[in-house]
Parts: C-alpha cells; sequence; structure tokens
C-alpha cells in the first residue's frame, strides 16, 4: 500500500496490551509485597521481569523501524523531538513539586519542627564535600557529552565513542558517591519533614542518574553498531537533552537543599 505522506502509521503490536498487563501486575504486586499478602513477592517479581522484557522487544522494533526500515522520516523525528521535549517539560514540573515541598516548610518551619530550620537534631551534610565533589563530577560529565555530540556532527566516531564512555563513567561515580553519603547520613526520610523532602528529592534525582547513564550506555552501544550515523542520531539527541536536564535539576538541588539549607 502506497502511502502519500511522511508519518509513520504503527503496525499493530501486542506489546502495548502486555506491558500495561505487566505495570498492572507490577503495581499490585508491590501494594500485596508491602502488605504481606501472601505471593506478593512472586508477583512483583513476575511483573518486573515482563515489564522489562517488553521494554526490551518493544524499544528493539522502535530501533528497526527507525534505522533499517527507514521509516523515521524527518516528519517523524519532528514530532518525537517534540514529545521528548514536553516530556522534560513534565519532569521539571515533577521535580518543581520536591523544591515547592522543601522551600514551603524552610521558609515557614511550623510549631511542630521547633520553629527553626533545620529542625533541632538534623544533622546536616556539608555541602563543601561530597556534594561539591558530585557538581564538579556531574558539570563534567555534561562537557562530556556534548563533546561527544558535537563530534558525532562532525563525523568524528572515536570522539564521540570516547567523549560518550567518559560520561558514563561519570554518571557511575556520581551515582556510587551519593549512595555513600546517604550510607554516612545521621538522619532517615523518616526524620521530620527535613529528611522526607531531603531523600525524596535527591533520592528522584539519583534515580533520573541512574536512568539517563543507561539511556547513554544504550547509545554507546548503538553508535558502536554503526546503527548511529552524522545525519541520523534523534535517539541520542534525546538521551544529550535528558542529561542536560539533570545536570541543572542538581545545579538547583545542591545550591537550594545542600547549600542554602544549610546557612
Amino acid at each position: 500500500m502506497t502511502h502519500y505522506h511522511g508519518f509513520h502509521l504503527v503496525s499493530p503490536s501486542p506489546w502495548p496490551l502486555i506491558g500495561a498487563i505487566g505495570a498492572m501486575g507490577l503495581a499490585v504486586g508491590g501494594v500485596m509485597f508491602f502488605h504481606g499478602y501472601i505471593y506478593g513477592e512472586l508477583l512483583l517479581i513476575i511483573s518486573l521481569i515482563l515489564v522489562l522484557a517488553i521494554m526490551v522487544v518493544w524499544w528493539r522494533d522502535v530501533i528497526r523501524e527507525s534505522t533499517f526500515q527507514g521509516i523515521h522520516t524527518l516528519c517523524v523525528q519532528k514530532g518525537l523531538r517534540l514529545g521528548v521535549i514536553l516530556f522534560i517539560v513534565s519532569e521539571i514540573m515533577f521535580f518543581f513539586s520536591f523544591f515547592w515541598a522543601f522551600f514551603h516548610s524552610a521558609l515557614s518551619p511550623s510549631l511542630e519542627l521547633g520553629s527553626i530550620w533545620p529542625p533541632v537534631g538534623i544533622c546536616i551534610l556539608n555541602p563543601f564535600e561530597v556534594p561539591l565533589l558530585n557538581t564538579a563530577i556531574l558539570l563534567s560529565s555534561g562537557a562530556t557529552v556534548t563533546w561527544s555530540h558535537h563530534s558525532i556532527v562532525a563525523g568524528d566516531r572515536r570522539d564521540t565513542i570516547l567523549g560518550l564512555i567518559l560520561t558514563v563513567v561519570l554518571g557511575v561515580v556520581f551515582t556510587i558517591l551519593q549512595g555513600i553519603e546517604y550510607y554516612e547520613a545521621t538522619f532517615t526520610i523518616a526524620d521530620s519533614v527535613y529528611g522526607s523532602s531531603f531523600y525524596v528529592a535527591t533520592g528522584f534525582h539519583g534515580l533520573h542518574v541512574f536512568i539517563g547513564t543507561s539511556f547513554l550506555f544504550v547509545m554507546c552501544l548503538r553508535i558502536i553498531d554503526y546503527q548511529m550515523t552524522r545525519h541520523h542520531h534523534l535517539g541520542y539527541e534525546a538521551a544529550i537533552l535528558y542529561w542536560h536536564f539533570v545536570d541543572v535539576v542538581w545545579i538547583f538541588l545542591f545550591l537550594s537543599i545542600y547549600w542554602w539549607g544549610a546557612l
């Protein structure tokens, strides 16, 4: 059948339905597991494996359509790029709620907190130790991924891969240092609103760093496999935008929660 437009009409696929079933099982299994119901852990593990498997085969189909079948035309790429931007905007709103909660409690601490911030008994972290080091690491990763991006546009395959590998390594180091910071902290997520807002905000950012690192690692494998060129690397651009978003969020986290919150 001949199409006289540049858009992609997606072929019928079983992955959305199976993925939805796996996601529902993941949610139900998680609730059952945390409440101690029988078979909750089993349902959680099976659903998690199912979701991960669907992610692999679904993205495999997308890669095949874009790389080998040439279905991702300029019109499709424009729509995908807009979708990535809107996704990042939604992520900005997501983190905005965390900053709102932190500043709401910090600027007007309630009587239950002793009307002071940080609350009594909270031994805050020194912002000029691990947090400052992690800031330097994450900003350096932003520079290396930008170098890699410029290299792929210039057709320099070696520098593209080298810059991307350095970015992935820096992301892994950041995650390890944040884990050490959590391990050595003297307060937990249950220690007043400070502990809750601190761990939720920095923890979700750490999750985004892990996802972004995995994203860039997959892009590195695809570039090594010659699946991307200087003219067609939309997936890599999406990973770069996501990583820069992670960088910017961390700057706000460092300045507000670590530094300003310690004054």
